[in-house]
């Protein structure tokens, strides 16, 4: 008998429990939170999932470190004093900078830590390094974007 009342009172509990569990509004989610990402420094073009049109102001603020040249970690403007050889994706900015390009084939641009563009081309934002051995890279850079129509 103990032992079919205990039963019943953890079956009774456990339904008590789902039932408010249900009845919870889910947890609120900033829309900043919804546009914040990670890009890797050891990875080709990253999409950002965020679809671009001519005319759009794209925002783009990064910030954390990352390393492309041995011991020497920076943030994602790139490294003070190398510049980006012809063979880089985006020859002449400061090397290791964040880079950016609207579309599959879209011309590559400069991010750094801090951007307000707009907008020539259509596609998705893609992200990255700059640079043309990927593979040596470590770190990555949050970025948060946001697209003013």
């Amino acid at each position: 008998m103990r032992r079919i009342l205990a039963i019943v009172l953890a079956l009774s509990t456990l339904a008590v429990f789902l039932s408010l569990a249900r009845s919870s509004p889910p947890p609120t989610i900033d829309a900043r939170d919804l546009n914040q990402m990670k890009i890797f420094a050891y990875r080709d073009w990253q999409s950002t999932g965020v679809t671009v049109n001519p005319g759009d102001v794209v925002n783009i603020r990064a910030r954390g470190r990352w390393l492309y040249t041995p011991n020497e970690w920076h943030s994602p403007a790139g490294h003070p004093r190398f510049r980006a050889p012809q063979f880089y994706p985006l020859p002449g900015v400061p090397g290791g900078a964040l880079i950016g390009k609207i579309g599959d084939n879209g011309k590559p641009f400069y991010v750094g830590a801090n951007i307000s563009i707009q907008s020539q081309a259509s596609g998705q934002l893609y992200l990255r390094i700059d640079d043309d051995i990927l593979s040596d890279n470590e770190g990555e850079v949050d970025v948060d974007v946001r697209v003013e129509k």
